[in-house]
């Protein structure tokens, strides 16, 4: 619970605003490239929410149901929350030849967040020291702060507190920075001057990220079916990618950004000053069977300190295994292959079976 603190309420109205703007200036000098304030007011966004998770199109995150209505009210999560401050960070990496990589279906595919350092813990503490900023300044007010930490709606935030607009794609895009960004928040209890919200589609006639998207996730404009979306099938789901799906994931092994890699907006997009966000080389262009050839105790050192981590030894050779099933026929493949037939789990070589048969009918064709 945030304690309500009134300090800024005895302020003059200059000075509110002239705080607002202070925390604006604050938050791009400890490295977020925007800034943004809205109220808690997301009533607008609630029935589309409502309806989504209604058409279970969430799939199995039972995470994003779980906490009824505090997602799509602030206040209810936080009690005493009367703004929360927006913020998003580029992580676009130098030459990540990502265009390359996906073209060469010997190699395997990262999305690009995920090549450097986890931005979960990045982005907290740079949001902690934000806040602690603003609370000294103002006296102890109450505030918590958040990345994909907690039941928060923060595309519908971002967009009302300004920093862009949510694409068909779903994803926030800038119109000078494109859509290569990380979002996180505060909430708070002070009454700060709120921005004018980015709640005019700029996409115009444009259909690049739907016609692009491998497996046609995008349903329809600013409508996503997680079950089909291969950032879904590869990171989020634990169990078996329904076999439909496996060859249109191609070799992309964690994660999908072909609706980002062609979205027009992009051309805009800035490549990152965060070392800690710059790829690791392992993870940069690797041939698929030299990751499937990891030990666990490989996987666990090379993406130490990585958000490749959360999904596990398991579901790692699942992924590589979908990709060198989609790979072109290679004797090296097929005996990294068999090698796993051998595994013990269940969800490993059920995966591995499936790659193995792909190439047997290549090889009959």
């Amino acid at each position: 619970m945030i304690h309500t603190n009134h300090t800024l309420n005895t302020l003059s109205k200059h000075s509110v605003i002239e705080f607002s703007n202070n925390i604006k200036k604050w938050g791009t000098e400890l490295g977020f490239q925007q800034v943004g304030i809205t109220d808690t007011d997301l009533s607008k966004y609630e029935q589309r929410f409502t309806e989504w998770l209604a058409q279970g199109m969430h799939g199995e995150m039972d995470y994003m149901s779980r906490h009824g209505s505090k997602r799509t009210r602030p206040a209810e999560l936080i009690p005493g929350t009367l703004r929360v401050i927006s913020v998003r960070m580029d992580y676009l990496p130098p030459d990540s030849a990502a265009l390359e990589v996906l073209h060469d279906p010997a190699k395997a595919y990262v999305s690009r967040y995920a090549l450097g350092r986890d931005y979960h813990k990045l982005m907290r503490k740079r949001l902690e020291q934000l806040a602690r900023k603003i609370s000294a300044v103002a006296e102890q007010s109450g505030y918590r702060v958040f990345c994909d930490s907690a039941p928060v709606l923060e595309k519908a935030i971002a967009e009302k507190a300004g920093l862009g607009w949510i694409g068909k794609h779903t994803n926030v895009i800038n119109s000078k920075a494109g859509s290569w960004f990380f979002l996180g928040e505060i909430y708070t209890d002070l009454p700060l001057v709120v921005d004018a919200p980015s709640d005019k589609s700029h996409c115009g006639s444009c259909t690049a990220c739907m016609d692009v998207c491998p497996t046609q996730a995008i349903v329809a404009p600013y409508v996503l079916d997680a079950r089909r979306c291969i950032s879904y099938l590869t990171i989020e789901l634990r169990g078996s990618i329904p076999v439909a799906l496996r060859p249109l994931i191609g070799n992309r092994i964690y994660g999908c950004d072909d609706c980002q890699l062609f979205c027009p907006w992009n051309k805009f997009a800035r490549v990152t000053n965060e070392r800690d966000f710059h790829p690791r080389v392992r993870l940069l262009a690797p041939e698929l069977i030299e990751l499937f050839a990891w030990t666990e105790e490989e996987f666990l050192k090379y993406t130490e300190g990585s958000a490749i981590r959360r999904i596990g030894y398991e579901c790692w050779l699942r992924n590589i295994a979908v990709g060198l099933g989609n790979a072109p026929y290679s004797e090296d493949i097929v005996i990294a292959l068999k090698k796993r037939m051998e595994h013990p789990s269940d969800l490993i070589r059920e995966h591995v079976i499936w790659a193995l048969s792909r190439h047997t009918s290549s090889m009959i064709r």
